[in-house]
């Protein structure tokens, strides 16, 4: 078992989701977004490294990842890496239902967390909204709602107006036959050894309850640095 942070965004639960709770098993079409796109950027502990060949699929450039995540790459002219090509990219998964169609990940949802965003208009006035960087919570609950809040606060101390808005869900899904940077970090805060660790023995012996507990404690919404962009064949920078 792997264990992996997905963005499920507000829009597509409300278009054409279907809620699910802690323990569900769920199968969903996943893509590695670039974490600077969503919601202003700043995440952290919810991004994802994937390693592995690039295929088209349907017309849909996948990256199978080394210990069997098939995910989706956005697209991105610019960064464009080839069929046949290995890459290393960091960035958010996120559910994606519209569009082609491409193999889903089907796993557990072993913990679910609410987030609520600050927006600030763009000028007094204006009315045109966008993401305060690092005014971002996270709230644990046992089941994804259908529909997501948002609440009109006092302008701020610049004129501008404000608001709270819960733009999705982290989503933390467990994937058999997979490995991950996050089960490697949740073994160690529980001081089970890397090696000779067998896959899901991170999330042995834990309660549904005190496996969200931790995960809230491994996670933020905003941490102090962003890691972004593709990587191919192990060198940093973009691929061309």
């Amino acid at each position: 078992m792997g264990l992996w942070h997905v963005f499920y965004a507000d829009w597509q639960m409300e278009c054409c989701g279907t809620p699910f709770s802690v323990g569900d098993e769920v199968s969903w079409p996943l893509m590695l977004v670039d974490s600077d796109g969503v919601l202003g950027g700043g995440w952290h502990d919810q991004l994802t490294e994937l390693a592995g060949p690039v295929e088209h699929v349907g017309g849909v450039r996948v990256v199978r990842e080394g210990t069997g995540l098939t995910v989706a790459l956005a697209a991105d002219p610019d960064r464009r890496p080839r069929p046949g090509d290995r890459m290393r990219s960091v960035g958010l998964l996120s559910v994606e239902r519209h569009g082609a169609v491409w193999p889903h990940a089907v796993g557990r949802v072993r913990a679910v967390q609410v987030l609520t965003q600050v927006y600030a208009e763009s000028a007094p006035g204006s009315r045109s909204w966008e993401p305060v960087r690092r005014e971002r919570g996270l709230r644990a609950v046992d089941r994804c709602p259908k529909w997501f809040t948002e609440t009109e606060g006092e302008r701020g101390a610049d004129g501008r107006g404000r608001r709270s808005r819960e733009p999705g869900a982290v989503v933390t899904l467990d994937v058999p036959g997979t490995d991950s940077r996050l089960s490697h970090t949740v073994r160690e805060a529980r001081g089970i050894p890397h090696q000779d660790a067998k896959p899901g023995a991170e999330t042995e012996g834990l309660s549904a309850a005190d496996l969200a507990a931790l995960l809230q404690t491994l996670s933020t919404a905003a941490g102090p640095r962003g890691r972004k962009g593709w990587r191919s064949g192990g060198r940093d920078g973009r691929h061309a």
